[in-house]
């Protein structure tokens, strides 16, 4: 658990509000690393996704992970990491996924049309749906778990699109001064009312037709703003 009350004083004394952060940073609970860890963060993956963050209790999550509850907490000493960690081992893993199948030096609408595919595919998977409404529900008590899941998600997407984006325009086939805003507004075409419908339940699920239509006016939309005309 975090510590640490009684070394507060002494920074103060020592150096201001500045030691006093950094003798604070050295107290907070850390992620360890070992054997099982990896089994760890499958187990909790499923409990957070059927009971939600608060909902999950740490017997739960080491019966799931098939190990002790000291086990667990000598990785994660606090449930908050652990529920960070499973976040962003997920964005980290469709990230890379992404970035793997697509080729950098294929045409924009190639390269667009393909991550239109994967971001929309991400957006509409249980597991992006569910770890949203966590992140939502608790934003009030823990507004980093919010902040963690959008480092680890959008922003990565981000850099990853933006990217790709300075290569295509560099080659003069995309015309594109503002590039973070480009892949910012591409994103948010990839969500058109899609996104909001899922998230209250107003459909349950994106059929492959409403997925290609979404793709293809996104990827058109981009295009027609940013594209160069042969």
């Amino acid at each position: 658990m975090i510590t640490g009350g009684a070394a507060c004083p002494a920074a103060l004394a020592q150096g201001g509000p500045g030691r006093y952060h950094a003798a604070m940073m050295q107290d907070a609970p850390q992620i360890r690393r070992g054997r099982k860890f990896e089994q760890v963060l499958e187990g909790a993956r499923g409990i957070f996704l059927r009971q939600g963050f608060e909902g999950a209790s740490v017997d739960d999550i080491a019966r799931a992970a098939g190990v002790s509850k000291a086990t667990l907490y000598s990785y994660f000493p606090d449930k908050r990491l652990l529920f960070m960690e499973v976040a962003r081992a997920e964005c980290r893993r469709q990230s890379d996924e992404s970035a793997a199948l697509i080729d950098s030096a294929a045409p924009p609408r190639v390269v667009l049309t393909q991550a239109a595919r994967r971001l929309i595919a991400f957006m509409t998977s249980d597991f992006a749906q569910k770890v949203f409404r966590i992140c939502v529900a608790e934003s009030d008590r823990f507004p980093e778990l919010g902040r963690e899941f959008y480092n680890s998600g959008p922003v990565l997407v981000r850099e990853r699109l933006v990217s790709y984006l300075a290569q295509a325009t560099a080659r003069g086939e995309l015309r594109i001064d503002d590039l973070t805003l480009a892949a910012d507004q591409f994103a948010a075409l990839c969500k058109g009312a899609l996104h909001d419908q899922m998230i209250f339940g107003v459909t349950l699920n994106c059929p492959k037709s409403e997925s290609d239509r979404l793709v293809a006016a996104t990827v058109d939309m981009f295009l027609a703003r940013y594209g160069v005309q042969p």
